[in-house]
């Protein structure tokens, strides 16, 4: 069991002529966990936190300007400059480069994309005339008429009959030129005077009409071969603004590269300095610092700033430690389990880091649930190639590859326990026992685990209060020494009850249970008590032991529940071996004589198995892991760590 790295709080007191250099070596070195302490500012002085904001709010719209012009561009972002490089740049100095970037790409980008467009426009004429494009019908007739109405367009075939019912009362001609199953090349005409309702008739039948620029002349064939010369001209002047574009690209690669990263720490860097103290003449800054790099750290602020003044405190994990910021540091395997911690919660620093204990526990679980060789390879294989990250698409999985390729050996450990490989069981002699055939021994096996685990998280807690001081929680507490010591003495009766007698006398067992449970009971007048505090109960004594008979009541139904939720361990082994059984009788259902649809089947429903039930198990595991074993001891809401950085973390 590890804490979390311990952290020593800073405050530094800088003067207002050192504050830059000072700020940029605190984000450089990226260990100093920043506090705000722009409170202490006074905000009618040039430097209060106000002003310092407006400057980080105009960096942070200068940098969206640039990537905006990098993006135009096609310019990625590069890679940070070097600490040396990251001084802060005036922004008078930074926006006439940047407002002539913005020209420069905005009359390329704006003549590319109007020529976009119109290819795009033409390419629209393309499909609607090619339809009609062996019609021998000039456009140009249709257009401009003084006393007749003409639409030429394309409509559903489907539709026709009822265009034709709609117009029964006005007079119309529907010429039909062209027609297959699906579509009908038509011209619609009549009156000027019905021009209204011939439009309204149209678009009611989803008649497409024809609109094409009066340039364009002649039929369809002729305007066709017009368009795509211009589409050819077009096409060429894209050609041509890209190149340009090209060639800008290769000129401003570097620039934009430069001005972004140094806008960008120049952001971060008014950013963290409108969360410092302003008093005068000088800045207070206040943090937080693991303790194993304070020493360098102070040395190279010494040197950057010969006036500093720096004031350090390490706080005591027994005073409570809500507002130090937690810095988990755990490689290699365990770095892989840490996700599980930190996606339920971050430990407070005064408590236990339970990456170790989920290191330990899940695999377990999750191995003694999905025992089989076979099985337990491929997701093996399968969590080695997401954590080699050699599948672009499958990259994003890449921090969940080490835990899958370490709970996949766990079942093949199991697997071997089992017998089992691929869901057959006459291949490989069981070192242990077979689910199917032993099912009440697995579950009361996996009851004793879960009693074990359990066990383990009445200790952990119990630890944490220790450190903290808390021993009202470490004494009294439901997951404490009282609430430990009442599962026992219950699992004690329970024992005697069905396996027969124990050294220790049934009387003596009572007696524990009837203390432990009088400790529970009177947990918080027993903690005033001992820690001086009156009155010992407030509402009065009666009310009180009405309320703790009902707590006591949900402590002994929590505690029988807890325990037999573990049962689902033995039941999902013996669940996972019937699933297997059931694929081989589907097989043979398909193919007696054991053909190539026998091995279909056997091939798909393994696939099923390590697939849909593998993922059933570890939301199982993960269940069992935070509701059943952290509820005993991690309380969570834990401050992450955070240091100060010139680069920006991910999400940011």
């Amino acid at each position: 069991m590890f804490y979390p790295q311990e952290m020593t709080e800073i405050e530094l007191i800088v003067p207002e002529r050192d504050v830059l250099p000072v700020t940029r070596l605190l984000a450089g070195e990226g260990v100093f966990h920043q506090m705000d302490a722009s409170y202490l500012s006074s905000e009618t002085e040039l430097g209060g936190a106000d002003y310092w904001r407006g400057q980080s709010a105009t960096y942070a719209a200068l940098e969206r300007r640039i990537l905006a012009i990098m993006q135009a561009l096609d310019v990625d972002e590069g890679q940070p400059l070097p600490a040396a490089e990251t001084t802060m740049i005036e922004i008078e100095t930074v926006r006439p480069s940047v407002e002539r970037l913005e020209q420069e790409s905005r009359d390329l980008s704006e003549e590319l994309a109007r020529a976009q467009k119109q290819l795009e426009q033409l390419q629209r004429y393309i499909r609607q005339l090619e339809p009609i494009a062996d019609v021998e019908v000039r456009i140009s007739a249709f257009r401009n008429l003084r006393y007749i109405f003409a639409m030429l367009g394309i409509m559903p075939v489907d539709n026709m009959e009822r265009l034709q019912t709609s117009l029964a009362r006005i007079p119309f001609v529907l010429l039909t030129l062209r027609k297959d199953s699906q579509q009908a090349v038509v011209l619609l005409l009549g009156t000027q005077h019905d021009s209204d309702i011939l439009e309204r008739a149209a678009r009611s039948a989803y008649l497409n009409p024809l609109n094409l620029p009066e340039a364009y002349q002649g039929t369809p064939a002729q305007i066709i071969a017009a368009i795509r010369e211009d589409m050819e001209r077009i096409q060429q002047h894209i050609t041509e603004r890209k190149g340009v574009i090209t060639e800008l690209h290769d000129a401003r690669r570097r620039q934009l590269q430069t001005l972004l990263w140094r806008v960008r720490a120049s952001r971060m860097l008014t950013d963290a300095i409108a969360r410092f103290g302003r008093l005068r003449y000088t800045y207070v800054i206040a943090g937080w610092v693991p303790t194993a790099r304070l020493d360098s750290l102070v040395q190279r602020l010494n040197q950057v700033s010969g006036e500093i003044l720096i004031e350090t405190s390490r706080p005591k994990r027994r005073n409570g430690g809500q507002d130090v910021p937690v810095a988990l540091h755990n490689p290699g395997i365990l770095g892989a389990f840490q996700q599980l911690v930190t996606n339920y919660g971050w430990p407070r620093y005064e408590e236990v880091d339970p990456t170790f204990l989920i290191t330990l526990t899940f695999p377990l679980l999750f191995g003694t649930m999905f025992g089989d060789v076979g099985h337990g390879l491929v997701l093996a294989l399968l969590g080695g190639l997401l954590a080699s990250r050699q599948v672009r698409a499958l990259r994003g999985l890449a921090n969940m590859g080490l835990l899958i390729l370490i709970c996949g050996l766990v079942s093949t450990v199991f697997g071997f326990l089992y017998g089992s490989v691929f869901g057959l069981e006459d291949i490989l002699p069981a070192l242990w026992l077979r689910p199917l055939e032993s099912i009440m021994q697995i579950l009361m096996v996996t009851v004793g685990l879960g009693i074990v685990l359990l066990s383990l998280g009445f200790l952990t807690n119990i630890i944490n209060a220790w450190m903290v001081r808390d021993w009202g929680r470490l004494l009294f507490d439901h997951n404490g020494i009282a609430g430990l010591l009442l599962y026992w003495s219950l699992i004690g009766l329970v024992a005697r009850a069905f396996v027969g007698p124990l050294p220790l006398n049934p009387s003596v067992l009572v007696v524990l249970v009837a203390l432990a449970s009088l400790a529970v009971m009177l947990a918080e007048p027993l903690t005033r008590l001992i820690e001086g505090h009156r009155p010992l109960t407030e509402g009065g004594m009666g009310t009180y032991i009405v309320q703790a008979l009902f707590e006591l009541f949900e402590t002994l139904i929590s505690l029988l529940s807890n325990s037999l939720s573990y049962v689902r361990v033995g039941a999902f082994a013996v669940a996972h071996g019937g699933l297997s059984a059931v694929i081989f009788i589907l097989a043979e259902l398909v193919s007696p004589t054991k053909g190539v649809g026998y091995w279909l089947v056997v091939a798909l429903g393994n696939l099923f198995i390590v697939g849909f039930e593998g993922l059933i198990v570890g939301i199982q595991t993960l269940r069992l892991e935070y509701y059943e074993f952290f509820s005993k001891f991690f309380t969570g809401g834990g401050r992450r760590y955070t240091p100060l950085s010139l680069v920006p973390t991910a999400g940011e």
